[in-house]
């Protein structure tokens, strides 16, 4: 282990789109930390759907076999009904990033939920006191059914101007949210960030920030087979089977990629063929989002994957090592 009293375990963040390659990036990279000095390796998931219980297949989670071979945290903490923000995420990362680090070992923070990683890494600062209010999104959600997202856009610019610009007119989340954070905390959300403090706080020590990326070709056709890989394995029984628990399908865990198709379906509004076209097209218009955003941000170091990921693994341990 590298010697010094304040010496901190480094932080590796592996970031991508879906169906890149994360999961066995960061395995990989987690068995070889031990070559920079470092004991061994956890993995910490930035993955906003695969905190929940219960969705499985339709999230592509870690294997069991996988798990216990590198420990792994922040996957199925909450069931698909129970409410969870950004800023929850953040507060227990933040704690397993500790006892991690703790205990010597290198926390690998691995996902594809950018807003998560921005967050994290205090690319923001998190508002306070608007916590999530299922009551208030809920009956925003119904305006939002009625009147169309232009008429919250139109009662966003008149509560929150400088939310509503910097928010896409197609975004219905965040919209949905900024107005949220409006009726519960009674001020509007671009003030309650900066009230939250003009420099947000980041995790402390050296933070190594990778994401992968992969030739469009191979991405969309990784994409094809693991829905396909997905509908084998069991994801319309899987949808089922939380359907017939009672959650509903419009929760924002239902909502995901994946699932929603497959509720579709169910409901008997398309055939099973048309559901994976569906969750094919979504996934990839979802690759497409995840890594505009990430390109967005100058931190990150790009590690392209190519037939052998173990080659990937090596560049991101020898960047590590080097502290390049």
């Amino acid at each position: 282990m590298p010697t010094g009293e304040l010496t901190l375990p480094p932080v590796i963040v592996i970031a991508g789109s879906t169906a890149v390659g994360k999961t066995e990036a960061a395995i990989g990279v987690a068995h070889k930390v031990r070559v920079c000095g470092w004991p061994g390796a956890e993995v910490v998931s930035a993955d906003s759907m695969q905190v929940y219980r219960g969705l499985d297949i339709g999230t592509a989670k870690p294997s069991l076999r996988e798990r216990a071979g590198v420990p792994h945290h922040l996957i199925d903490i909450v069931d698909p009904d129970t409410p969870f923000s950004v800023a929850e995420w953040v507060g227990l990362a933040r704690t397993v990033i500790t006892s991690i680090r703790e205990r010597g070992r290198v926390p690998l923070v691995s996902g594809g939920t950018p807003l998560y990683l921005e967050a994290l890494l205090g690319k923001y600062a998190l508002a306070r006191g608007a916590g999530p209010d299922p009551a208030v999104r809920a009956r925003l959600g119904r305006l939002a059914d009625t009147w169309g997202l232009a008429y919250l856009r139109g009662q966003l610019e008149t509560v929150d101007p400088v939310a509503c610009a910097r928010i896409h007119p197609n975004d219905r989340k965040r919209t949905v949210r900024a107005l949220e954070a409006y009726l519960v905390a009674g001020r509007p959300l671009s003030q309650l960030e900066r009230e939250a403090g003009a420099a947000p706080v980041s995790v402390p020590g050296p933070v190594h920030y990778f994401a992968l990326e992969r030739p469009k070709e191979d991405l969309w056709a990784r994409i094809e087979r693991r829905v396909t890989q997905m509908k084998e394995a069991g994801l319309v029984e899987e949808v089922r089977e939380l359907l017939d628990l009672g959650y509903d399908p419009r929760l924002p865990a239902m909502q995901a990629v994946g699932y929603k198709e497959i509720v579709g379906h169910l409901r008997g509004e398309y055939g099973l063929d048309e559901a994976v076209r569906l969750i094919v097209r979504n996934t990839k218009r979802l690759a497409k989002r995840q890594m505009t955003w990430l390109r967005g941000d100058r931190r990150i170091r790009w590690v392209k994957v190519g037939m052998n990921m173990q080659d990937s693994v090596e560049d991101i341990v020898t960047l590590v090592g080097g502290k390049a």
